[in-house]
């Protein structure tokens, strides 16, 4: 039965590829011929005009409307996870996988703009792995809790860094300005041996806080559930067929119970889109996440 789903699912997604493909062509043909000669204004243009094409295909994918299940979903991922494509001198590869693969690190907070009580206990378990000192999550911590006119920040962190963005962690860039201060000031390059990219993902709604079991990283099941890297890369690996029904095939007792100190599932159809396009010495990339069921993307991250 899983081989059928699979091979359906090839074919509806070629028929996805081949629908983006021809849109974003058309796309690019039509801006090639509008601005020839103002090249920098025109690969702003056909950027936007790819943008467009990859949310309209999206929107209206019938690949991604007979999404109902984590069969169909990683059936689908497994098959239109990269798709790089070529069409008037431009470059465009797109690439699609769970939005829901790594824990937010802006969920961290609870309501009251604290740390969960567990939640931290395992995020300082596992940073102590790596020698790093728990005064890195009180960083965090302020890095969510926005402005006091009081100053009575956890760190002094904004006395060097004033103008840092303190409501909750933007992007993995932002999270980068954190640990170089942290780095700074405790004189150790421990934070260089995380794979944070692998880790946390960047939502400002602390709601968004699921983690989809199928899709989570190596780093984000040691995480989970305090376990080595043998584990946690055994557990990431056979991921895509696990449900509720099957948790105790996969999983001890005692990781359970670790596992309850998340919010974890093992369907969330959210898609990470990536876009990055090429052109000669230009480059742009664009990040978002894509809900399937309400059709609409959302947290736009732009680099050009």
């Amino acid at each position: 039965m899983r081989r059928c789903k699979k091979g359906i699912a090839l074919l509806i997604t070629v028929l996805f590829i081949m629908a983006i493909a021809i849109a974003v062509g058309v796309g690019l043909k039509q801006v090639n011929e509008a601005s020839r000669h103002v090249e920098g204004e025109s690969f702003m243009l056909q950027t936007s005009v790819i943008l467009d094409d990859v949310l309209t295909i999206l929107q209206n994918s019938k690949e991604l409307d007979a999404i109902q299940t984590s069969d169909d979903f990683y059936a689908f991922l497994s098959q239109a996870a990269f798709i790089p494509f070529e069409s008037e001198g431009v470059k465009v590869v797109l690439e699609l996988s769970s939005a829901r693969s790594k824990l937010n690190i802006n969920a961290l907070k609870d309501r009251n703009s604290s740390i969960g009580g567990e939640r931290e206990i395992a995020l300082k378990q596992y940073l102590n792995t790596y020698m790093i000192n728990p005064t890195y999550v009180d960083l965090l911590h302020d890095a969510m809790s926005g402005i006091k006119e009081d100053m009575l920040y956890n760190t002094e962190i904004f006395v060097e860094n004033p103008e840092l963005f303190r409501n909750y962690i933007v992007s993995q860039k932002h999270l980068e300005l954190i640990n170089a201060y942290y780095t700074k000031t405790y004189h150790e390059n421990n934070l260089k041996k995380v794979r944070f990219e692998n880790l946390f993902s960047f939502n400002e709604d602390t709601n968004v806080s699921k983690v989809d079991l199928n899709y989570a990283t190596q780093e984000v099941w040691e995480l989970l559930l305090g376990c080595d890297k043998t584990r946690a890369e055994q557990l990431s690996l056979e991921g895509g067929v696990y449900t509720k029904e099957t948790e105790h095939d996969f999983l001890s007792e005692n990781e359970i119970l670790q596992l309850s100190r998340f919010n974890t599932s093992y369907f969330e159809p959210y898609l990470d889109v990536k876009v990055e396009v090429i052109q000669n010495n230009q480059r742009a990339k664009i990040r978002f996440e894509y809900d399937i069921k309400i059709k609409k993307g959302s947290h736009f991250v732009y680099e050009i």
